[in-house]
């Protein structure tokens, strides 16, 4: 039986998402017979919960193994524990009718009669999620990116130096936060250092997330009461790698946990690697004891590579292809491409593709062809084409988007707004701000959003994805995240 419900396993992982499967029925305890199931869920809390949202679900996956009908499968649900506490009570009840009537003389009895009944009742207590904890640091194999593939020049070469610095048990960099715009190679530099440290073969342990990961870690600790296992998890930590540490603006539990959780590193002389899309300048509703402690050691940015390095990383990446890239073809794709390097790899990806699809060699004529789907960022849009755009993709006008409306499509469309004008222009946050009489803290916060709406595979997430891709490609944009 137990084969049977590795099939049903299967079917509900199948059906549901891998997080859903992970916390309501990994943590489950079956037992299969002819005409249906009998789960043992962790406590009543969840027994409850999968009655309420699973019960049509768990019933689908097991109709064709067993084979039955859905609304056929018998499913019962109960708390670990309840079929013992009935046996129980229902032997308390018969030894309680069996019992012979008390003498009225049995005064001897009574000072125990009266302890029992003075004994304070048991309270239960409150059931949790069924989370296990898990580990937050990596092991090796685990690392994509490393220094070798990392093309180093004078817009990044402060960057390098220092998490290599890092990387080092013996370095004299301790903390370092880096900030630059989506593409140009934070995540890089952090799994860099993570794999360093990893093959120094120091067991030192690494912890690598999101500032995102770390507070949905958090919220699951809560819901679980599981708070001390949490910090115990980040205090096993030798180095903490923490992307995106822009996240936590305006969530001021999440800043006292990661101000907790910093300091305790820090304390026991631990190493920290930090980026953001923004300078510690430019974060806002962040607690500034919290901003002290992320540029405590070394704080430093990232800036677009010049055409040589660009010329540098087309040629690595062809290499990894094991595709010869002509000097012509090379020197067109770092003269047209001067953005982020995701989008240097997403053109040269599609020409090697779209060569092996013709069957034909890397050529000019090719490039170009490949090149018309991308754009030179120095030739791209000012600010005024870039509202215009964004008024007719979402049938606004500029007084409506630069008004205090709170109605969503003014506010998706203001959102955009800001994330392209950052994306494409030169323009400051205060800049940007101005334009729609805004504080560059409003700016940030909308920027904000909108990639938080934008990397989730929402319905609202991918229409406005739709909205920014046809935008772009209007304004003879690439099509590239920020």
């Amino acid at each position: 039986m137990r084969d049977k419900w590795a099939e049903i396993s299967e079917n509900l992982k199948k059906m549901l998402k891998s997080g859903l499967f992970k916390v309501w029925i990994a943590p489950l305890h079956a037992t299969v017979h002819e005409g249906g199931l009998h789960l043992v869920a962790p406590n009543a809390y969840v027994a409850g919960r999968l009655e309420s949202m699973m019960l049509a679900s768990l019933r689908e996956a097991a109709a064709p193994v067993l084979g039955l009908e859905p609304e056929q499968v018998d499913v019962r649900i109960e708390a670990a524990g309840q079929s013992a506490d009935v046996e129980i009570v229902e032997e308390k009840q018969s030894s309680m009718q069996k019992r012979p009537a008390a003498k009225a003389d049995a005064s001897a009895s009574a000072p125990s009669a009266v302890a029992s009944f003075m004994a304070p009742a048991r309270v239960p207590r409150q059931a949790s999620l069924p989370l296990a904890s898990v580990a937050v640091y990596r092991d090796m194999q685990n690392w994509r990116y490393s220094f070798a593939d990392f093309v180093v020049g004078p817009t990044n070469n402060m960057a390098v130096a220092a998490a290599q610095d890092v990387s080092r048990s013996s370095g004299c960099v301790r903390t370092l936060f880096v900030n630059s715009t989506s593409g140009l190679g934070k995540t890089h530099l952090a799994q860099a250092v993570g794999r360093a440290i990893s093959e120094e073969g120091t067991n030192a342990r690494v912890g690598y997330l999101t500032a995102e990961e770390f507070a949905s870690r958090f919220v699951t600790a809560l819901r679980a009461q599981d708070i001390e296992g949490f910090k115990a998890r980040f205090r096993e930590l030798d180095v903490l790698l923490m992307e995106d540490v822009h996240f936590f603006q305006g969530k001021e539990k999440m800043q006292d946990m990661a101000l907790a959780v910093v300091k305790s590193l820090q304390a026991k002389g631990g190493r920290a690697i930090f980026t953001s899309s923004f300078s510690p300048r430019e974060l806002q509703k962040v607690d500034s004891q919290l901003v002290s402690h992320f540029c405590s050691g070394i704080l430093t940015d990232m800036g677009r590579p010049t055409k040589d390095m660009r010329c540098d990383i087309l040629g690595r990446k062809a290499r990894t292809f094991q595709v010869l890239l002509p000097d012509s073809v090379c020197d067109l794709l770092a003269s047209r491409l001067t953005g982020d390097v995701r989008q240097m790899e997403s053109c040269l990806n599609s020409l090697i593709f779209k060569a092996r699809l013709l069957n034909c060699g890397l050529n000019v004529d090719l490039a170009m062809e490949v090149l018309s789907q991308y754009a030179d960022v120095a030739c791209g849009p000012d600010f005024s084409t870039i509202l215009r755009l964004v008024c007719e993709s979402y049938g606004l006008n500029e007084r409506q988007l630069a008004s205090r409306s709170r109605r969503k499509e003014c506010v998706v469309g203001r959102n955009t707004a800001f994330y392209l004008a950052r994306k494409h222009t030169e323009m400051t946050l205060e800049e940007i701000g101005e334009k729609f009489n805004r504080r560059h803290s409003t700016v940030i916060k909308g920027i904000t959003s909108l990639e938080r709406e934008l990397s989730r595979e929402s319905t609202e997430g991918r229409r406005i994805a739709r909205a920014v891709s046809l935008i772009e490609r209007n304004a003879g944009l690439a099509e590239r995240p920020m």
